[in-house]
């Protein structure tokens, strides 16, 4: 869809800071909405550095629960090629198959844009990924954890992005 050049300014540590001015042929951030007909789904791209435990959970929870609402990816700086048996596990829990996945790399998933580029908390800045909107949800890496802590970080990861669908779905406006 065409529409006028737009950008979005985000305060960063004080300071408003453009972070993303596309082309007149994107589509804006804030055009996600509802899931209903017609309406354009936010690009979310969820990075880690193994691609194998926190952004392939929050992937899958995004995919389930942001069904017409985020098209959402995972991807690592540095994969580790397999995604985690434990994840696969905590998620099959839930109901959620991770069997399937692969960690991927950065460049895997395209340069974007995204709507969203969520970092899990590792530190990855991933610059060379264009997003209008970026977080980080600084949370610890479950690797060594207990199965218990596992599972918390598993179910925080899901309170998050049950938390970013509903500001994709009830905005209009950009919400970074």
């Amino acid at each position: 869809m065409k529409n006028n050049r737009w950008s979005i300014v985000q305060r960063r540590g004080g300071k408003l800071v453009r972070s993303f001015a596309p082309s007149e042929h994107d589509t804006p951030p804030w055009r996600a909405g509802s899931g209903d007909a017609g309406a354009t789904v936010a690009r979310v791209l969820f990075v880690c550095v193994e691609n194998s435990n926190r952004s392939q959970m929050a992937e899958a929870f995004a995919r389930v629960r942001g069904a017409g609402v985020l098209d959402a990816q995972s991807a690592g700086s540095s994969p580790s090629g397999t995604v985690s048996p434990r994840a696969i596990e905590a998620m099959a829990e839930l109901g959620c198959d991770l069997s399937s996945h692969t960690s991927k790399g950065l460049s895997e998933v395209g340069s974007g844009p995204f709507d969203y580029v969520i970092t899990m908390g590792c530190g990855d800045a991933c610059p060379s990924v264009k997003a209008a909107c970026r977080e980080d949800w600084t949370l610890p890496d479950p690797r060594s954890m207990s199965d218990e802590e596992f599972r918390a970080v598993r179910d925080e990861i899901a309170r998050r992005v049950d938390e970013l669908v509903e500001r994709v779905r009830s905005s209009r406006s950009q919400s970074c």
